[in-house]
């Protein structure tokens, strides 16, 4: 059964799809700007997709989340490179990301904002 930010974030990235097609991937360039500057909106965007799975607790280092934030920004560039093929990769990947909810992608995201991994 999907959630409610589940079915934004469908929403959003089905929207990208159709806008995708050309040299911009508005889902890479979010994706470089929400690693940079980590807005608060998208935390809580991925704590109310993830609400009902089980979630990890712990420290991590200053260097970690600057590690992490480096990896996480080169393959949303290296993606947002490969979207200048005429077909949108970034949405599709999305999707698959989305309706499954790996365990991988909540621990990167609290990598990234410094929090729990």
């Amino acid at each position: 059964m999907l959630n409610t930010a589940q079915i934004k974030c469908l929403s959003v990235f089905s929207i990208f799809a159709i806008i995708g097609f050309g040299p911009i991937s508005p889902g890479c360039l979010i994706g470089m700007y929400i690693v940079v500057k980590r807005p608060d909106w998208f935390r809580l965007l991925i704590e109310a997709m993830y609400r009902d799975k089980a979630r990890d607790t712990g420290f991590i280092s200053a260097a970690r989340t600057r590690e992490t934030r480096i990896k996480a920004f080169a393959s949303l560039f290296t993606l947002f490179l490969i979207d200048i093929a005429p077909v949108p990769v970034t949405p599709v990947i999305a999707f698959a990301v989305i309706l499954s909810r790996p365990h991988w992608l909540y621990r990167v995201v609290r990598q990234v904002y410094g929090e729990v991994a």
